[in-house]
């Protein structure tokens, strides 16, 4: 049903997509430097969850009406975009009691797997990037004569949450290392804590009034 050409192409034009940091990744690495590898992980397997679903979404037709409605594209944009400036705020304000738990000889303060999952999914699945992506690149690499479209676009699209899934793991581990050269310091911590949530309310606000490139 889907050919070898075909696939290489889509996942080549993924990869060339998801190297290019985006709401994903700075939300990834603010996770990792703040509350550790942990959390980080699991947040961008929540993210990768959230991603697939707008390719599911994408194969049973809201792909076209996100395409074509602003209303509709808007919405779950400002979702994501509220998201991320609650999470960036509790981060902010949280920013001591972050360096205090360093300061005591505690490992940090992880947060419940489900609730972290959580955050990382509406993320994935509120980031404008990929919806403009999946919507309007992923229908041209489906061979409507071979049939059965639904199926072209489900294995096609998984090549973007798993591509996502492996670039920002590589992330989260590689902010996860640098995060123990802030842990020495309480005040270093609460810096990059503090920063962290200033850089999540600017995604947010970012995402909020960044337009569709119709």
């Amino acid at each position: 049903m889907i050919s070898t050409s075909q696939f290489a192409a889509f996942a080549a034009l993924t990869f060339v997509m998801v190297v290019v940091p985006g709401p994903s990744v700075l939300f990834t690495i603010s996770r990792a430097l703040t509350v550790g590898r942990r959390d980080a992980l699991l947040t961008v397997a929540g993210n990768a969850t959230g991603i697939y679903l707008q390719v599911v979404a994408v194969a049973f037709g809201l792909g076209a009406v996100i395409e074509r409605s602003v209303a509709v594209f808007t919405a779950i944009k400002l979702i994501g975009a509220a998201y991320l400036i609650y999470l960036g705020v509790q981060a902010f304000r949280r920013r001591r009691k972050l360096a205090d738990a360093f300061a005591a000889g505690a490992s940090g303060t992880p947060g419940r797997t489900l609730r972290v999952l959580r955050d990382g999914f509406v993320v994935g699945f509120a980031n404008p990037k990929s919806i403009v992506f999946l919507a309007a690149v992923l229908p041209q690499f489906v061979r409507h004569e071979a049939g059965g479209v639904p199926v072209q676009i489900l294995l096609l699209g998984i090549t973007l949450p798993v591509v996502a899934l492996l670039s920002d793991a590589a992330w989260a581990l590689a902010a996860g290392a640098a995060r123990t050269w802030f842990a020495r310091s309480p005040r270093r911590l609460e810096l990059v804590g503090g920063t962290s949530g200033l850089v999540m309310i600017g995604l947010g606000t970012t995402l909020a009034v960044t337009g569709r490139k119709d």
